[in-house]
């Protein structure tokens, strides 16, 4: 059974979280064996009474039940819309039945979405990029941030508080121990989990994180607390996470992260990945290594969050059928979308009758705008002279 929380943030604002360790593939493609929580958030003013986001629709009747140990869900005025993504509107079909006056408070595209998504028409107010909404001694912002991840996503500013609850932006996955980020250590852990929802969620669209960043800074939103739908709340040092998100945005890597991708069906791809791993060992350098062989799959969330914030990375296909192996094929593709910021990427392959994975990788990888070092194709076994055409490519990929 799903754990929840309630909590109190301030005065009269609440946290609701639920930890879902049920989940096994976020967007039913992204491996998270750490799990996630959905963060819904509880305000009351002197005149009304606002939920902000929701949490996914398996979780509906524990929603209703963490609302009612603080309200009576029918006495909500608002329910705010961030993000119309399922994982957090999916109770919003409930809630509507909950709470039948209540309004809600979205984007003009978000509502149309929820008639497509729930066949909700009725009580929805659209609200303006910057429009603010009193709600007796609080005020409430909301700021279009378009793409963080879809193009009808906003942030609600909550006032004097100076709380911005987020929804995904500034998220992570995982089930952090602590509801806040009071833990330095609990911190240190979440973050890489950060990155890699970053990567997998946001990736295809990471320039806008800056875009929206500046725009937020326009606006002089410099939030004492920073409140996303997923992960941890920043309230001791918000900058912590607004930083990490944008440093990643910028293509900020982490200095001397190498990471290594192959596939190997019978070790050719190995033993060449062997000798680059001697190569950067003897550099000081130890690779991050995903394999894909007969006794292992690595996750590709995994793969993704660690290229994203690789400075290099060594890519081992095998040629498979006149082509790619298929899952390095895949894994490709997906780095190509996920991973904006160039790379310097090695790329090695091996053959039997006739070497073309290594060019084909090497063509996908080079349009989307990353710099090829080498690409090293190999029938069969190393030779001496393989193995100095790779400790060649190596030293060219960390200069």
């Amino acid at each position: 059974m799903a754990q929840y929380h309630v909590d109190k943030m301030a005065e009269n604002v609440y946290i609701l979280r639920v930890d879902d360790a049920e989940t096994r593939y976020f967007e039913a493609l992204w491996e998270i064996p750490e799990g996630i929580t959905y963060n819904a958030y509880l305000v009351l003013g002197d005149e009304k009474r606002v939920l902000i986001d929701g949490w996914k629709k398996n979780y509906a009747p524990q929603l209703l039940e963490t609302i009612s140990s603080i309200i009576e869900p029918k006495t909500l005025d608002y329910i705010v819309v961030n993000h119309m993504e399922p994982d957090h509107t999916g109770t919003l079909p409930t809630l509507v039945e909950a709470a039948p006056n209540a309004q809600i408070v979205a984007h003009p595209l978000a509502a149309k979405m929820a008639d497509s998504f729930y066949g909700i028409k009725g009580n929805i107010k659209p609200v303006r990029d910057g429009q603010e909404l009193d709600i007796g001694g609080k005020k409430l912002s909301f700021h279009y941030t378009p793409w963080l991840h879809w193009p009808e996503t906003m942030m609600t500013l909550l006032t004097p508080e100076n709380t911005l609850f987020s929804c995904d932006a500034f998220g992570g996955y995982s089930i952090p121990p602590t509801i806040y980020d009071d833990n330095p250590q609990v911190v240190e852990k979440y973050l890489p989990f950060a990155t890699k929802y970053l990567f997998t969620v946001i990736g295809g669209y990471i320039q806008h994180i800056t875009k929206n960043l500046e725009k937020l800074a326009g606006r002089g939103v410099n939030p004492a607390t920073v409140a996303p739908a997923h992960g941890l709340v920043f309230r001791r040092n918000p900058s912590t996470i607004i930083e990490h998100y944008r440093k990643l945005a910028a293509g900020h890597v982490q200095k001397g992260k190498v990471t290594i991708i192959y596939d190997s069906m019978y070790g050719f791809i190995e033993q060449q990945v062997a000798e680059a791993t001697v190569q950067l060992q003897a550099k000081g350098i130890n690779p991050t290594v995903h394999r894909i062989v007969d006794t292992e799959h690595p996750h590709l969330s995994d793969i993704v969050g660690d290229a994203g914030d690789s400075e290099a990375l060594i890519i081992g296909a095998s040629t498979y059928e006149s082509g790619v192996f298929p899952h390095m094929d895949y894994v490709t593709d997906i780095i190509t979308k996920k991973v904006k910021h160039p790379k310097k990427i090695l790329v090695l392959s091996s053959y039997g009758w006739g070497g073309v994975a290594g060019k084909k990788i090497a063509k996908k990888l080079e349009t989307a705008g990353h710099k090829i070092v080498d690409i090293i194709e190999i029938k069969g076994q190393l030779t001496q002279e393989d193995r100095e055409k790779i400790r060649d490519a190596v030293s060219r990929l960390l200069n």
